[in-house]
């Protein structure tokens, strides 16, 4: 292909005027064998301007990711193949890649890189192993201009294999044979060489070895005798003085020089080592061995390294943040170690005074930042993402590690922070009061939990930190509203310092000037709130004034604390805050609006607006017994889902779905209807992505008011047609489960009033269990859809069955169907699937000459109702004890924690019975919010049935109510089971005698336990009938048609 035309093409599409034809031109085109190639060639070419070969660099990348690798055709085409690049075009950009990276400028370079990881990714090894071979090559060569290009190559082959398994790296080890070598002789060769060009080839080397040891260190490779050449290397970058010069450039970007980011790189791999291989408190077992050795081997040398960094920081010398930080994490590993605590010791309490102190104290940096914006002021200080890069919070978390594990320390750290605290000399000023509070409130918890010091905060916190509150600079009167936040969970032992505690933050909330101290205030009232029950009441005089300051807060700060803030003031105050509900539901969606507005695709952004939908969902919850509130918030709400939905702001769906939800939980009104179309437009447009999220709100529409939904025919049709098209999707996830729960909630809810939509249904689960179904879940959710229509229309079912049958002369899918039933009903969870299907066998037993034949599984039904039944009792049990109130609350740990002797390593000992509690808790939790989780400890015997150990009794459906769960609901399983085998006794004794006789001795004791139970509730339920007996009436508000149109 000619490539001048190409050219001409390229520089086309940067021209406002043209770009549309040269486009259209290059999608005639780019799929004719040879584009490609000569696409790469164009970017190549040196006499052409850069702009253009950015716009060709950029085509092909899009091109080579979408399609490299080969595409295959359907089983039943029903679209074209995609486009995949033609293996002689491939091969040709395979040959020509490495050089063209090698030869590129940075700019056309960055996107190569990209082409190059996507076919490494597909071809190598088995396409292409010269790459290999080709890095080697530049890296041989003696021109210093080809080895940063061949060492981005090299990092995109160790990028490919990151996340592999050891064995999935074995093409990648056996490359490295050959290539790790050459790295190590370059990096040696260059360090004598501090230009800048030398370390940034120096820097790509270190990122290289990163790369390659970050998940596995392959000790065949990198054995004893490599890996201390290469630690020597990394000691030797750490002592590398940085040249004089940098010195002149601005703080803030000093961090971004070469040199430091090669310094950065280094100590990064060294904490990573360490971490990771180097500590036998952390190491997996295959490379204890291999941490003994280097915590006795290399510890003392890069301490000493370390502990230089350090001490530059201490005398006033520049080191850059992430690699004070670093430094400060591999330290606070060695706190741990017997070995590296003893080398460490001497030197601790000087990093403590000199290096953690002046860090945690307020800085020139902050005083600048607070004053020319403090809302970045507040941002950084609660930004998550901060604290992984903060050299403050890897003091903050040395300080701890301290103080907690190594004896001595806590009563130094803290004898230097009341000298700072009691000195009256002048010799310590404010900011340095500021960093004695900060490591105060940071190592609260080791305070709390000793005696000595537990007793003394009620006089720390009167004498030394609330008359900061009223200091003139807003820093210390932040940092007094901070500490009084890490100390709220203490015992006050005099109600007026708890009252003057809450008097100060309030007042610092509601008129200080400071924006930062505000925020501080509002998280320290929260802690109060949750920690000390008397404030409560004390605070609820204010209520109101502080939640409207807490809402201009919000809008002015878009700080996702302060929104959490009022998450824990709405429930505590709904009376109250009644009058404002409106305002601050208002509020809170005008404060959406304009964070989803100015959002550039911010992590912060999207964390801020899903807690202001989170807060308005409290609003909600809180008032969801008032109608006038609701109706009034509804509109609101319904402007904010709106707009969440209507331009497919996908990553807030779940939000909008639960505000859905809470408008839906008691009525429903004429808006929220409407609302209902859109779902099912949104499902139609997005597929079923978000199906399980809509589930709540679509359970609401058929239970909340079924005379209203079943006014419009549409409503239903909605409904099916959703479960239909994930149910015929095949693609046995949750949502499937979902789609057939859907179903079964219909039929229960509307018994008797859409009987002519049944044989659709009846179809639509039958062709779905025709096909595979992998999950004993999605069947027996599928078999409930059918056992609910026998409960409710025995004689409708059958009919329908044998309809159906014309079709299928070959198997009798009445007989297959009750077969799969019994056979599966230990299959059958929790408290509703289990009791229906009772009811289900009940019902079919009492169905007389028109029952259908069960001789086949005659022997199996008692036994199965007695596994239901034990399965039963177990499920009321488990609800009866999650009903029950346990949170005693445990008292504050008085016991002094016990610190390690210099002689010891601190070893974390999770024993199997805490993992277990976790896995259990875990899968409980989830369970009882929606979610389906497993949290397995061990390995089990999948043989062994009968989960009588442990199971989440409460299925993740089991959420999504029918008539059959309502608390008010007569039909008792039990009693009906009884009553039903009663009648069988007189009416069909013979077929009584056939059921029973199959029973052994142990089987007859569980039939006449359940006969006791039924019993007891029967009695249970004629004595709350008498107690009841004033009787209820019910209104209809809506007009429901007999008949539907309905088919299928």
């Amino acid at each position: 292909m000619d490539t001048r035309k190409l050219t001409e093409i390229l520089r086309a599409t940067i021209e406002p005027n043209q770009r549309q034809q040269a486009e259209e031109q290059l999608s005639q085109i780019h799929k004719i064998i040879g584009f490609a190639p000569s696409l790469l060639q164009v970017v190549m070419q040196n006499d052409v301007p850069i702009p253009v070969r950015q716009a060709g660099v950029v085509y092909l990348k899009n091109m080579v990711t979408m399609g490299w690798p080969d595409k295959e055709p359907e089983e039943v085409p029903t679209e074209p193949i995609p486009f995949s690049i033609h293996e002689q075009d491939r091969a040709m950009i395979r040959d020509m890649i490495v050089e063209a990276i090698v030869q590129a400028p940075d700019i056309i370079r960055v996107q190569l890189c990209v082409c190059l990881k996507t076919i490494i990714k597909h071809d190598f090894p088995s396409r292409w192993t010269q790459v290999v071979d080709k890095i080697h090559i530049y890296l041989q060569n003696n021109e210093a201009n080809t080895w940063m290009g061949a060492l981005l190559c090299l990092y995109q082959l160790i990028k490919c294999h990151e996340y592999h398994i050891a064995e999935k790296r074995v093409p990648l080890i056996e490359a490295m044979n050959l290539l790790l070598p050459m790295m190590y002789n370059l990096i040696v060769n260059l360090q004598a060489d501090q230009s800048m060009e030398s370390v940034l080839i120096q820097k790509q080397i270190l990122k290289c070895f990163y790369g390659l040891i970050k998940y596995i260190l392959p000790l065949n490779l990198i054995t004893k005798e490599v890996f201390t050449k290469w630690m020597e290397v990394l000691r030797s970058v750490m002592e590398q003085p940085i040249p004089e010069h940098t010195l002149q450039v601005d703080e803030d970007e000093r961090m971004e020089l070469p040199w430091w980011k090669c310094k950065k790189w280094a100590v990064h791999t060294l904490y990573r080592l360490f971490e990771r291989y180097g500590s036998p408190v952390n190491a997996r077992d295959e490379y204890v061995e291999f941490a003994e050795w280097y915590l006795t081997t290399f510890t003392g040398g890069i301490l000493e390294v370390l502990l230089r960094v350090l001490d530059q920081y201490r005398n006033k010398m520049y080191v850059s943040p992430r690699v004070l930080q670093q430094t400060l994490s591999y330290i606070d590993q060695c706190v741990s170690h017997a070995h590296s605590w003893k080398l460490l010791k001497p030197h601790m309490f000087a990093i403590i005074q000199d290096v953690l102190f002046p860090l945690m104290s307020y800085s020139e940096a902050d005083e600048e930042l607070w004053f020319t914006d403090p809302h970045e002021y507040i941002r950084i200080k609660f930004d998550i993402f901060e604290d992984f890069v903060s050299p403050v919070t890897a003091a903050q978390t040395l300080l701890i590690s301290c103080c907690k594990k190594r004896k001595d320390m806590l009563e130094r750290t803290m004898h230097l922070c009341m000298q700072v605290l009691t000195n009256q000399s002048g010799e310590y000023g404010p900011r340095q009061r500021d960093g004695a509070l900060h490591m105060v409130g940071t190592i609260n918890e080791i305070l709390i939990k000793k005696k000595f010091y537990k007793d003394e905060i009620d006089s720390l916190l009167s004498q030394y930190v609330f008359p900061e509150f009223h200091n003139q600079l807003g820093y210390m009167r932040a940092r007094a509203c901070w500490v009084l936040h890490c100390f709220a969970a203490i015992r006050f032992k005099s109600e007026p310092l708890l009252i003057e505690a809450l008097r100060l933050t309030v007042n610092a909330l509601l008129t200080d000037t400071d924006l930062p101290v505000k925020v501080e205030a509002a998280i320290a009232i929260q802690m109060l709130l949750t920690y000390q029950e008397k404030v409560q009441k004390l605070l609820e005089p204010q209520v109101a004034a502080v939640t409207t300051e807490l809402l201009k807060v919000i809008r002015e700060t878009e700080n996702d604390n302060i929104a959490s803030v009022l998450q824990k003031i709405v429930p505590l105050y709904a009376e109250q805050l009644i009058p404002m509900a409106y305002e601050i539901t208002e509020h809170l969606a005008n404060t959406f609006s304009k964070v989803i507005e100015t959002d550039s695709g911010t992590d912060e952004k999207a964390i801020t607006a899903m807690g202001l939908l989170n807060t308005m969902q409290t609003v909600l919850n809180v008032m969801e017994d008032n109608p006038e509130i609701m109706a009034q918030l509804e509109k609101t709400v319904l402007r904010v889902v709106g707009h969440i939905l209507h331009h497919n702001i996908i990553e807030y769906y779940e939000e909008a779905m639960t505000l859905l939800c809470n408008l839906t939980a008691k009525s429903i009104s004429e808006d929220m209807w409407k609302v209902l179309e859109m779902l099912y437009q949104i499902f139609e447009k997005d597929g079923f992505d978000y199906f399980t999220d809509m589930m709540p709100v679509l359970h609401n529409y058929i239970t909340v008011d079924t005379n209203a939904f079943l006014s419009n025919e549409n409503h239903i049709l909605a409904m099916f047609n959703m479960a239909k098209t994930i149910l015929n999707a095949d693609t046995e996830d949750e949502s499937e489960i979902h789609a057939a729960k859907l179903l079964e909630v219909m039929v229960l809810q509307c018994s008797g009033k859409i009987d002519n939509c049944l044989p659709s249904f009846v179809e639509l689960v039958l062709s779905r269990l025709t096909r595979t179904v992998k999950t004993s879940e999605l069947r027996t959710m599928l078999l409930q859809v059918l056992i609910a229509i026998l409960y409710c229309n025995p004689h409708l079912l059958f009919t329908i069955l044998n309809k159906l049958q014309e079709s299928v002369p070959n198997t009798s899918i009445t007989q297959q169907f009750i077969e799969q039933w019994i056979h599966d009903a230990d299959c059958f969870m929790g408290l509703h699937d289990r009791k229906l299907c009772v009811l289900g066998i009940c019902t079919l037993l009492e169905m007389g000459p028109q029952r259908p034949n069960i001789d086949k599984v005659l022997p199996k039904l008692l036994p199965s109702c007695l596994v239901l039944f034990e399965g039963l009792k177990r499920a009321y049990e488990a609800r009866a004890e999650a009903d029950e109130d346990t949170s005693t609350e445990n008292d504050d740990d008085e016991e002094d924690e016990e610190v390690l002797s210099s002689d010891y390593d601190d070893i974390d000992q999770m024993n199997s019975e805490y993992l277990e509690n976790l896995a259990r808790m875990a899968t409980k939790t989830s369970a009882a919010q929606g979610i389906n989780v497993s949290a397995k400890v061990e390995e089990y015997d999948s043989d062994d049935d009968s989960d009588e150990d442990y199971e989440a009794d409460e299925t993740a459906i089991e959420c999504y109510t029918t008539p059959l769960d309502e608390s008010d609901c007569t039909v008792d399983e039990y009693i009906k089971f009884k009553k039903t085998l009663l009648e069988l006794l007189n009416g069909e004794p013979a077929l009584y005698h056939a059921l029973t006789s199959v029973l052994n001795e142990e089987q007859q004791k569980q039939l006449n336990a359940v006969f006791v139970l039924a019993d007891q509730r029967k009695a249970q339920q004629d004595s709350k009938r008498i107690e009841q007996s004033g009787g209820y009436s019910f209104t209809v508000p809506a007009q429901v048609p007999t008949t539907f149109k309905f088919g299928s």
